[in-house]
Protein backbone atom coordinates (compact mmCIF):
# COMPACT_ATOMS: atom_id res chain seq x y z
CA UNK A 1 0.00 0.00 0.00
CA UNK A 2 1.62 3.19 -1.00
CA UNK A 3 1.44 6.60 1.12
CA UNK A 4 -1.12 8.95 0.57
CA UNK A 5 0.25 12.48 -1.00
CA UNK A 6 0.81 14.68 2.52
CA UNK A 7 -0.24 18.07 2.03
CA UNK A 8 0.54 19.15 5.25
CA UNK A 9 2.96 17.86 7.95
CA UNK A 10 3.32 19.57 11.63
CA UNK A 11 6.05 18.61 14.30
CA UNK A 12 6.39 20.34 17.71
CA UNK A 13 7.55 19.64 20.89
CA UNK A 14 5.20 21.07 23.84
CA UNK A 15 6.45 21.53 27.68
CA UNK A 16 4.01 19.53 30.25
CA UNK A 17 1.72 22.22 30.83
CA UNK A 18 -1.91 22.24 30.46
CA UNK A 19 -1.94 25.52 28.90
CA UNK A 20 0.96 24.73 25.98
CA UNK A 21 -1.11 22.43 24.17
CA UNK A 22 -3.80 24.84 22.89
CA UNK A 23 -1.58 26.58 20.03
CA UNK A 24 -0.82 23.05 18.49
CA UNK A 25 -4.62 22.29 18.48
CA UNK A 26 -5.74 25.18 17.18
CA UNK A 27 -3.13 25.15 14.20
CA UNK A 28 -3.90 21.51 13.66
CA UNK A 29 -7.70 22.24 14.00
CA UNK A 30 -6.92 25.74 11.91
CA UNK A 31 -5.42 23.24 8.69
CA UNK A 32 -8.44 21.27 8.79
CA UNK A 33 -10.81 24.20 8.77
CA UNK A 34 -9.31 25.93 5.77
CA UNK A 35 -9.32 22.26 3.44
CA UNK A 36 -12.56 22.32 4.24
CA UNK A 37 -12.93 19.05 6.47
CA UNK A 38 -16.48 19.02 7.75
CA UNK A 39 -17.54 20.25 11.59
CA UNK A 40 -17.91 16.64 12.68
CA UNK A 41 -14.20 15.88 11.84
CA UNK A 42 -13.41 19.19 13.50
CA UNK A 43 -14.99 17.88 16.85
CA UNK A 44 -13.84 14.74 16.50
CA UNK A 45 -10.27 15.80 15.71
CA UNK A 46 -10.52 18.23 18.83
CA UNK A 47 -11.92 16.13 21.38
CA UNK A 48 -9.81 13.43 20.37
CA UNK A 49 -6.54 15.64 20.08
CA UNK A 50 -7.13 17.27 23.29
CA UNK A 51 -7.74 13.91 25.62
CA UNK A 52 -4.64 12.74 24.11
CA UNK A 53 -2.61 15.82 24.99
CA UNK A 54 -3.76 16.29 28.43
CA UNK A 55 -3.29 12.45 28.98
CA UNK A 56 0.38 12.87 27.86
CA UNK A 57 0.94 15.93 30.07
CA UNK A 58 -1.09 14.92 33.29
CA UNK A 59 -0.91 10.85 33.42
CA UNK A 60 2.17 10.36 31.37
CA UNK A 61 4.30 13.00 31.86
CA UNK A 62 2.60 13.95 35.57
CA UNK A 63 2.66 17.50 34.61
CA UNK A 64 6.75 17.47 35.06
CA UNK A 65 7.90 20.55 33.96
CA UNK A 66 11.05 19.36 32.66
CA UNK A 67 9.65 17.11 30.40
CA UNK A 68 7.60 17.46 27.14
CA UNK A 69 5.30 15.79 24.75
CA UNK A 70 5.89 15.64 21.16
CA UNK A 71 3.26 16.05 18.30
CA UNK A 72 3.43 15.49 14.82
CA UNK A 73 0.74 15.31 12.55
CA UNK A 74 0.19 14.53 8.74
CA UNK A 75 -2.34 15.38 5.94
CA UNK A 76 -3.65 14.03 3.22
CA UNK A 77 -6.61 15.38 1.48
CA UNK A 78 -8.49 12.28 3.25
CA UNK A 79 -6.54 11.20 5.65
CA UNK A 80 -5.21 12.76 9.07
CA UNK A 81 -2.84 10.78 11.04
CA UNK A 82 -1.61 12.47 14.75
CA UNK A 83 0.99 11.38 17.17
CA UNK A 84 1.34 12.53 20.97
CA UNK A 85 4.01 11.14 22.71
CA UNK A 86 5.20 11.71 26.19
CA UNK A 87 8.04 10.72 28.31
CA UNK A 88 6.23 8.59 30.91
CA UNK A 89 6.79 5.35 31.51
CA UNK A 90 3.24 4.41 29.86
CA UNK A 91 0.71 2.42 30.41
CA UNK A 92 -1.31 -0.72 29.26
CA UNK A 93 -4.30 0.75 27.19
CA UNK A 94 -5.99 -3.13 27.76
CA UNK A 95 -6.36 -2.37 31.28
CA UNK A 96 -8.61 0.59 31.42
CA UNK A 97 -11.26 -0.27 32.71
CA UNK A 98 -14.37 0.30 30.87
CA UNK A 99 -15.73 3.42 32.22
CA UNK A 100 -19.35 2.95 31.01
CA UNK A 101 -19.22 -0.31 33.61
CA UNK A 102 -22.37 -0.06 35.93
CA UNK A 103 -19.45 0.21 38.64
CA UNK A 104 -17.60 2.96 37.14
CA UNK A 105 -20.07 5.83 35.93
CA UNK A 106 -20.41 8.12 38.05
CA UNK A 107 -15.96 7.67 38.69
CA UNK A 108 -14.72 11.29 37.26
CA UNK A 109 -11.78 9.42 35.12
CA UNK A 110 -11.07 7.10 32.47
CA UNK A 111 -12.56 8.20 29.38
CA UNK A 112 -10.36 9.39 27.62
CA UNK A 113 -9.54 6.29 25.22
CA UNK A 114 -13.37 5.54 25.15
CA UNK A 115 -13.55 8.65 23.37
CA UNK A 116 -10.79 8.50 21.11
CA UNK A 117 -11.60 4.91 20.07
CA UNK A 118 -14.99 6.26 19.28
CA UNK A 119 -14.14 9.64 17.62
CA UNK A 120 -11.29 8.83 15.25
CA UNK A 121 -11.19 5.94 12.83
CA UNK A 122 -8.25 4.35 14.60
CA UNK A 123 -6.41 4.48 17.82
CA UNK A 124 -3.06 2.73 18.43
CA UNK A 125 -0.91 2.93 20.95
CA UNK A 126 3.00 1.73 20.75
CA UNK A 127 4.33 -1.19 23.23
CA UNK A 128 5.44 0.98 25.62
CA UNK A 129 2.21 2.86 25.91
CA UNK A 130 3.17 6.46 25.83
CA UNK A 131 2.95 7.50 22.37
CA UNK A 132 -0.72 7.70 20.44
CA UNK A 133 -1.39 7.24 17.40
CA UNK A 134 -4.63 8.77 16.17
CA UNK A 135 -6.02 8.61 12.89
CA UNK A 136 -9.26 10.29 11.14
CA UNK A 137 -10.86 9.65 7.63
CA UNK A 138 -12.33 12.72 6.26
CA UNK A 139 -15.93 12.63 5.87
CA UNK A 140 -18.67 14.53 3.72
CA UNK A 141 -18.52 18.43 4.13
CA UNK A 142 -21.64 19.66 5.89
CA UNK A 143 -24.08 21.13 4.22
Amino acid sequence: MSEPPWIWQYDHVVPSEIGAIGPVRREILQQLLDRNWSKRDLFSVHLALDEAMVNAVTHGNRLDPNKHIHVTCRMSPDWLEIEVADEGKGFDPAAVPDPTDECRVSHPGGRGVMLMRNFMDRVQFNERGNCVRLEKRRTPCDE
